[in-house]
């Protein structure tokens, strides 16, 4: 029995190893070079000898359980194409930093937080000597901490959530977690950094590069309440993560709350596929790789074992928590004027999306052709979220569909003469 794990971060690693504990062939693919995911960038775990690791092997489309794969580094002149066919297949293809636009957001010196993240633990590189770390989570504290870690300096945490709605949620915090809160609590402090509540970036502000951002004090629906401008060379900013379901969605997955709909045991409602990890939502690390020994033992035919089902269901809790506790509030809209970029690839600013809308956009189909937002490189990674809810909070506006920005039949960047090639594709057994 073969099965696929599709992703090597902490929940595909574990799916892939319970798959093998199980007696199944598994397949771990991936699109980098190393195991391990953005968690244990620069320092990649071992993987289990008994899974066969397809590194920089892109799944571009899949056809029932039948996976099409590009083989070869993304930017590689000829990548192999071929394709497996597995007979369960967990999607484990992990989440993207979700961050919501704001003038000046595309200046160079803005990064996402897990790319500032990724260059501090991959690279060791520190994006400035004056950064504000921005957004919303949970995540922005260790970013903050590789960032000083990595030389940077930074010179403010600015969380936009009050911080007050876990407490509806003590269950789900356990003695693990309130450790590495005080740990990360204990870094912010050693280097004398704040951690300021209610407090957002909404624009940023430099010729060629940030020099400068402003700083607001925010109400509890997110609008401004007043505002001061700082000065900084870095911007990291993250609003929680957008889970990547291009695969699940071409599979038939339902989705619930923007995210795959699973049981207990990682199964989807699209027959023989599995989902872990934050694909069903966003937990951590822990509960990521919880999630991946159930999804795998169950993929496999076997019964999860009972200690990694009490984990996935703590990690459950957490994610509902967090979710809970961070909401993105509507007041964010109130940061934008019609300049503002909201779709950066293509440069589209929110007065040509409304535009769009007004003059008859009646979905989001309609909405990318009229004004290009989500056709660029990214093809609406980046800017579809805030998209669709710009657009739905539009009086004329058409109601917000979770799936349309993950609908796509090619599921990432694949180059025409790799798909014209003369070979049919390499049978992977």
């Amino acid at each position: 029995m073969i099965v696929a794990v599709v992703g090597a971060g902490p929940a595909g690693m574990a799916a892939a190893a319970a798959a093998a504990d199980a007696g199944a062939d598994a397949v771990l693919v991936d699109g980098e070079p190393a195991p391990g995911g953005q968690y244990h960038r620069g320092h990649p775990p071992r993987l289990d000898p008994r899974v066969r690791h397809l590194a920089d092997s892109t799944v571009w489309a899949v056809e029932g359980r039948r996976l099409h794969l590009l083989t070869g580094p993304a930017d590689a002149p000829r990548r192999t194409a071929a394709a497996l066919d597995a007979d369960a297949v967990v999607l484990a293809t992990g989440a993207h930093d979700r961050v919501l636009p704001f003038p000046g957001w595309d200046l160079p010196g803005v990064y996402t937080a897990g790319a500032a993240q990724a260059l501090a633990k991959g690279q060791r590189v520190a994006v400035g000597r004056r950064v504000v770390v921005a957004g919303t989570g949970p995540f922005l504290l260790p970013v903050a901490g590789a960032l000083l870690a990595a030389g940077a300096g930074v010179t403010a945490v600015c969380e936009a959530a009050g911080g007050g709605r876990w407490l509806r949620h003590p269950a789900a915090i356990d003695a693990g977690r309130l450790a590495e809160l005080a740990r990360y609590a204990a870094v912010l402090r050693r280097h004398r950094v704040p951690w300021r509540r209610r407090t957002a970036v909404v624009a940023a502000h430099g010729d060629g590069r940030v020099t400068a951002v402003t700083l607001a004090r925010l109400n509890p629906d997110w609008t401004v309440r007043a505002t001061r401008r700082v000065p900084a060379d870095a911007v990291c900013v993250g609003h929680g993560f957008t889970p990547r379901l291009e695969l699940a969605v071409a599979a038939g997955c339902a989705l619930a709350g923007g995210f795959v709909r699973v049981d207990e045991r990682g199964a989807t409602s699209a027959p023989g596929y599995w989902a872990a990890g934050e694909v069903t939502g966003i937990g951590g690390a822990d509960a990521a790789a919880a999630e991946g020994a159930v999804a795998g033992a169950a993929a496999a035919g076997a019964t999860p074992p009972a200690a990694a089902l009490a984990r996935a269901r703590r990690g459950r809790r957490f994610a509902a928590a967090l979710a809970d506790a961070h909401p993105i509030r509507d007041g964010w809209r109130s940061w934008l004027d019609p300049d503002t970029l909201v779709c950066r690839c293509e440069e589209v600013t929110l007065g040509a999306l409304r535009a769009a809308v007004a003059h008859g956009a009646g979905s989001v189909r309609t909405v990318k052709l009229a004004s290009r937002a989500g056709l660029g490189m990214c093809q609406g990674r980046v800017c579809g979220p805030h998209v669709a809810d710009l657009v739905a909070a539009d009086p004329g506006g058409p109601p917000a569909d979770p799936a349309a920005w993950h609908r796509r039949p090619v599921a990432t960047p694949v180059r025409l003469g790799e798909l014209a090639g003369p070979h049919p594709p390499e049978e992977i057994t």
